[in-house]
């Protein structure tokens, strides 16, 4: 089947041996040389040149790969830069924000933070002057400058420009497009932020972990950063780090360093204008008419109301692995959202290319006509029951099948891991 979930990749087969190693059975907490356990000393080794190729990768001074994944991983951060009740920046979720970018009241980034949300202006970008009218007023500690569902490029430079007015840190959390800043395809970080956090299973194709990067820009704010970042992943939030993923991230790291993998980026970004270029030719709508990243949002709004959840599932069938998601100022519900949200990483690693990606574009059209009169009930009481009932009719949609076996022929053709792209 066909994978277009954003957040979704493939590792390789060297990755993936790695991650099913025996390191799973090795208890190794503290750091290397400073361990709380004997016998690590293999286990020291994988975790220095996993950081050793991280700093050469990047070219910066401290990286901590223990992070369990993204969430704990800025979390780590925060407990690293602010204390409790502190005041924290971020993009607001249904902006296209992370939940951990201090999303108010349901996560811990809003509940133990003054979380202060900013937003995006009427051309769906980051609306920069409020950012710095918000941090001007409110005197953050910490800027997080970050995407989950932003389909744009990320302006670091800017984000600086306004953190170094009120003091504040600058996070750059690049979970999403770090295989595109390292292939030069997204605007580095690496100059402008003090701190850079990026889970390792995204665009970078590794296994499921994360990173914290101490930048020179961040050293040169706070010598001690790099200690105040090992302290608050490891003894303060975590305990053993997972070796076998570790291992993997060092073997991401190793790929990323490739003329193959310069290639893959560019090809995402080819792939994901392919793409944007088929859905607008088919009358789609996307949150502010493009992409300059990995991923794009439909926007449904003009076909009928609170389609996501219907076209997701419809897709499902159909063979075709997408979200539902929020677009700006969402006129209906976070649960029953008016968007779709679409990414190339995973069938790029498969080797498909922009004819591909012009078929799958026909595919999800197809399936949007199939679906557009299945508007959501506008009074709430009746939502639940109409999902429920929609999903029992659509599961056996002759339409939707028939597109599920041109699906399943057509993806047979591509491996889950491009040959190319493995290393020797």
């Amino acid at each position: 089947m066909i994978g277009l979930i954003p957040s979704e990749n493939h590792a390789s087969p060297a990755v993936r041996l790695a991650v099913a190693s025996t390191l799973s059975s090795k208890y190794s907490e503290g750091y290397p040389h400073r361990r709380y356990y004997e016998g690590n000393q293999i286990i020291d080794e994988i975790e220095l040149e996993a950081i050793n190729r991280l700093k050469k990768l990047f070219k910066v001074p401290h990286v901590n790969v223990q992070p369990y994944s993204g969430s704990p991983a800025n979390s780590a951060i925060y407990f690293a830069l602010m204390e409790p009740g502190e005041t924290l920046m971020g993009l607001k979720l249904a902006s296209g924000g992370h939940l951990t970018h201090g999303h108010p009241k349901v996560t811990f980034s809003g509940r133990f933070y003054n979380s202060v949300q900013y937003g995006l202006n009427d051309k769906a970008r980051i609306d920069f002057e409020q950012v710095e009218k918000l941090a001007l007023k409110h005197r953050p500690k910490v800027i997080v400058a970050g995407n989950t569902a932003y389909p744009f490029e990320l302006n670091f430079k800017k984000f600086s420009e306004i953190a170094d007015k009120v003091g504040a840190y600058l996070v750059a959390d690049i979970s999403h497009v770090t295989g595109l800043v390292i292939s030069g395809d997204h605007l580095s970080p690496f100059p402008y932020a003090n701190v850079v956090m990026s889970t390792t299973h995204k665009t970078f194709r590794g296994p499921r972990g994360a990173m914290i990067i101490v930048t020179n820009r961040g050293v040169a704010k706070d010598k001690d950063l790099p200690g105040k970042i090992d302290k608050a992943v490891f003894p303060g939030l975590q305990g053993g780090p997972h070796n076998e993923t570790i291992a993997g991230i060092a073997i991401a790291a190793q790929e990323a360093s490739s003329e193959q993998f310069q290639e893959y980026g560019h090809q995402i970004r080819k792939n994901t204008n392919a793409l944007v270029v088929i859905l607008k030719e088919r009358g789609l709508k996307l949150v502010g008419d493009g992409s300059e990243t990995h991923l794009m949002l439909l926007d449904l709004t003009e076909i009928g109301f609170g389609l996501g959840t219907q076209l997701a599932f419809a897709l499902d069938v159909a063979g075709i692995y997408a979200n539902k998601n929020t677009i700006p100022d969402e006129p209906c519900s976070p649960f029953y959202p008016s968007g779709l949200r679409i990414g190339t990483p995973l069938v790029t690693t498969r080797g498909m290319k922009a004819v591909e990606m012009r078929k799958i574009g026909n595919w999800i059209a197809d399936v949007v006509e199939i679906v557009a009169q299945e508007e959501l009930p506008q009074d709430k009481k009746l939502r639940h029951q109409f999902i429920k009932n929609f999903k029992q009719r659509y599961a056996s949609n002759k339409a939707l099948l028939e597109i599920r076996v041109e699906v399943k022929k057509f993806a047979k053709d591509y491996k889950l891991f491009a040959d190319e792209w493995q290393l020797a």
